[in-house]
């Protein structure tokens, strides 16, 4: 797994020469580093300077007498601070360490209410852990990190607070890496079975229960969509079925898993089709949620299925015109090839809803429409269970994911209904990421809280490119709040 960041949480900074870096608020007083004199002493000198205030940007450093480089950091006004400037800046600090050849660097957060508290501790640490992230697997001569730990010097009075978040948040970083490096990792390696090998691993490390099918025991239990998607590939279809915990609420967790989407006969565009690798972002979401939850051994029972193929165009590749029958008996007519997750998701959504969980929640990169609607920075949330959507909203809030609830109207259940099939696999132009939740309602058995999360537009980043592990961190949040599975320990 990719490199995390190392953090120290401590009372002074270290003897050994390395940067040490204030973020400041204007208007406000400085947090002073606790440590040195001839640092303390460094502080004072460039909060006295004449040009110096601390709007957001401005930079100013100098040496210490002992060795340092000391800078302070403008953050704008207090009032006006958002956890996403806090981050911003939490990144560019690492950054700048790192390229001025430092091992390690400290940080003094600002006493404001975006660093006090739990949830504020265990966001900034989950990210000030996942800044040394880089995925250079295929790189022939990469280098490690330059800058692998942080020490961080926290608002007074919240050292206990953040000692106490620490685990949660770095069992967190290391479920989200887990998923960018599933996701970052190509095609050619990243098969079905290639993920069902990952969660085999990752089963053996939590001592998790897991299940793999494979072509003839999908075809035995009537997994129809899964061996449809997968057909035209020389790469097999698999389902993969996780099992965690023994006490606790009963969560399934379903990720599409669609290893590589060429929209197989009704084929995409050949511009950013490199970009469909990413199309299995929603299993690889799940793994690292559960990757977080083992580490963090949250009080929660937890079933995770996997349903994974590639979608290729080939003399075996399933049609449009094609008639296919999924897990829990009803039929699909297929109008459009690259309307292909919600196949896969049709049998996984099924088998799980078997288990009776208290709660079943989907991830998938499933629509464009989505992106359309809400842009590239937050995810589409569907569910009919006004408590679930609110409990996963606030989630997203505290784990700073942006989350956005769309509708589940009947209209659009009954715009899916088949002519010559139960179901039709594609609604027309509008509202297609409302009609495509709308589909998956029919195979949760009439469950009273599931939800259909859309991660088109998140789970992977522009700049750094690359999959962004998005869903980790709400979830986990949401998991931990759960009556019965309360992180406080």
């Amino acid at each position: 797994m990719a490199q995390l960041t190392r953090i120290r949480l401590a009372e002074g900074h270290r003897a050994t020469p390395r940067r040490i870096a204030v973020g400041c608020l204007d208007a406000e007083s400085v947090q002073r580093p606790r440590g040195s004199s001839a640092v303390v002493d460094a502080v004072d000198l460039l909060s006295k300077r004449k040009d110096w205030r601390a709007a957001r940007g401005r930079y100013v450093e100098m040496a210490s007498s002992s060795g340092h480089v000391v800078s302070l950091h403008g953050l704008g006004e207090g009032t006006d601070l958002t956890f996403a400037v806090l981050a911003q800046w939490l990144q560019g600090v690492v950054n700048d360490a790192a390229n001025a050849g430092f091992k390690s660097c400290t940080i003094v957060l600002p006493s404001h209410p975006l660093t006090r508290g739990r949830v504020s501790a265990q966001a900034i640490l989950r990210t000030i852990a996942l800044c040394a992230y880089r995925f250079h697997d295929y790189h022939s001569s990469a280098e490690p990190p330059a800058l692998t730990s942080v020490q961080l010097q926290t608002p007074p009075s919240s050292l206990a607070v953040y000692r106490k978040e620490r685990r949660a948040a770095e069992a967190v970083a290391a479920g989200t890496a887990l998923a960018r490096d599933l996701g970052n990792t190509p095609p050619n390696r990243a098969t079905p079975a290639w993920i069902a090998s990952r969660a085999r691993a990752l089963a053996r490390r939590h001592d998790m229960k897991v299940q793999v099918l494979g072509p003839r025991e999908l075809a035995r239990r009537g997994m129809g969509g899964i061996l449809a998607v997968g057909g035209g590939s020389a790469a097999t279809p698999r389902m993969v079925k996780m099992q965690w915990g023994s006490t606790g609420p009963l969560v399934a967790l379903v990720g599409k898993g669609v290893t590589f989407d060429t929209g197989g006969i009704s084929i995409k565009p050949a511009t950013d089709m490199d970009e469909m690798k990413y199309d299995k972002c929603g299993a690889c979401t799940v793994l690292g949620i559960g990757d977080a939850v083992a580490r963090a051994e949250l009080p929660v029972r937890l079933r995770l299925y996997l349903p994974l193929a590639e979608n290729m165009p080939s003399a075996k590749a399933y049609r449009p015109g094609d008639i296919v029958r999924c897990y829990n008996g009803k039929t699909v007519e297929v109008l459009n090839t690259d309307a292909e997750g919600r196949l896969l998701l049709a049998d996984a959504l099924a088998w799980a809803a078997t288990d009776k969980p208290e709660h079943l929640l989907e991830y998938s990169t499933l629509t464009g429409a989505a992106v359309v609607a809400l842009g590239e920075s937050g995810g589409a949330l569907f569910s009919p269970s006004n408590d679930l959507a609110a409990g996963l909203l606030q989630a997203a809030g505290e784990a700073e994911e942006r989350l956005w609830r769309m509708p589940l109207w009947p209209e659009f259940k009954e715009q899916m209904k088949g002519n010559h099939a139960d179901l039709k696999n594609a609604g027309g132009r509008w509202g297609g990421a409302c009609t495509a939740a709308a589909f998956l309602s029919h195979f949760v058995d009439d469950h009273p809280s599931w939800a259909h999360l859309d991660i088109a537009g998140p789970a992977m980043r522009k700049d750094p490119k690359g999959a962004s592990g998005y869903g980790v961190a709400s979830t986990f949040r949401w998991l931990s709040s759960l009556e019965g599975a309360s992180s406080d320990r």
